[in-house]
This record gives C-alpha cells, structure tokens and sequence, in this order.
C-alpha cells in the first residue's frame, strides 16, 4: 500500500506518516528541508516500509507538479493522499501584506487543490482510494488575528467538500481532518500546559481508525478540539 502524506517531517504530519509506515504503507513525502527528509526516511525504514521523499517547497506550483508526476510513478496506485502540509502568518486581513495572503493561499490551498485533484483522478481510475485534507477550526469559524489563515483553511474545507462529492460514485473516500490547537512546532515556547492540546499522534490514530472502517463507510468531517483548553 502506497500513502502520499505532505509536509511531514515534523507536527502532525511526522505523526501520521509514522502511524502509516507502522501499519505496513509505503511513504511519499516532501519538505523543504533536506536534512529532515533524510532523518524522516531513516525513522520509517526502521519498519520495513519503503520511502519516496522529494525536497519541495509546496508555495511554487512547479515544484508540487514535479512532487505528484514522481510520486506517480513510485506509486502507479495509490491508496492513501494526506493533504498535511499548511503554512501559518498571523496578522489582520485589512492589515497585512498582500504576499502574505498569497503566500498561505498556495501552501494552504492551492498544493491541496492539485494535489487532490490530480491524486484524485488516478484514484477515480483506480476505483479505491482515500484523500485526507487537514484543515482547521479556522475552517469553520474565522481565527483572531488569523485572517488569510481563516480564509485559505475555510476554502480547503470547501475543497474537501468538492472532492467527496466529484469522487463518492467512483468509491473514493474524502475526510476533512479539523483539529483545533494541536502542540506542534508553532506552539514552541509556550508556557501553557503541554498535556492540555491536542496530540499529533491523536490525529495520526484517528486517520488509522478511519482506514479501518468497511468500505461503504466514510467519515465526512472529523473535528477534534482540546477537552478543556
């Protein structure tokens, strides 16, 4: 079995990608930085899973087509597409610069679009096949001083959408990923209690329930939030 998961080197990402090597899938992945890649690759050989991790930088649309025409041919079927990777500028709509804007929009949701899509049709192809879209709160309900956040993780939330409805009748399954404050990298310095958040490995394993189900099942949206935060 062959799992696409983007930007997982670290967060939520590293989390699923490793739960995903742990049950037997290969991994497709990609980052910025090559030494993470590296370390990543050398974690999941350890459980016997092969590894295709290609240095992309996700904001530039030659670089995802480049990551998805290798990842096709690594993997002629895939079986799982986590569309992981996202970037976070705070700052006011009204107030902040324009690439600012841009700059979320195509790590936030273009990279998800075309990776959805063009996953999406070998999927359709293949007639099986599971795409994840990891949004946010910020999807359903805009975020202080989170302004392109909000407006880029609510269209990926719509792009989900889109997705399930396009590929339910070909029995490709879409499930939009919700959390809400997750301790990763981002919260680094934070003098709130750890324990309080949300876990990466909490959506890793929530994925790793979800493949489980039959195949008639499919989770449309799955909103997971820190119990008492």
């Amino acid at each position: 079995m062959k799992a696409i998961v983007t930007g997982a080197t670290k967060g939520i990402g590293k989390a699923i990608a490793l739960e995903l090597a742990q049950s037997g899938y290969d991994i497709i992945t990609c980052a910025r930085n090559s030494e993470d890649l590296q370390e990543l690759s050398n974690e999941l050989n350890k459980f016997g899973v092969e590894v295709l991790a290609i240095k992309t930088d996700m904001a530039k649309k030659e670089e995802v087509f480049h990551f998805i025409e290798k990842a096709l041919i690594f993997a002629p079927q895939v079986h799982v597409l986590v569309n992981n990777v996202g970037i976070f500028k705070p700052g006011n709509l009204l107030d902040e610069a324009d690439e600012i804007f841009e700059l979320q929009q195509n790590v936030n949701l273009n990279a998800a679009y075309y990776l959805g899509k063009y996953i999406g049709v070998q999927m359709r192809s293949q007639k099986f096949g599971h795409i994840f879209n990891i949004c946010s709160v910020a999807s359903k309900m805009p975020v202080e001083n989170a302004g392109s956040y909000s407006v880029t993780k609510a269209a990926m939330l719509s792009l989900n959408h889109v997705l399930r409805s396009e590929l339910a009748p070909h029995h490709v399954k879409v499930t939009a990923i919700v959390p809400g404050s997750t301790y990763t990298a981002s919260w680094e310095g934070t003098t709130l209690d750890q324990s309080k958040f949300v876990q990466p490995e909490d959506v890793a394993k929530a994925i790793a329930a979800i493949l489980k189900l039959s195949d008639g099942a499919n989770v449309d949206e799955l909103v997971l939030k820190p119990l008492n935060f």
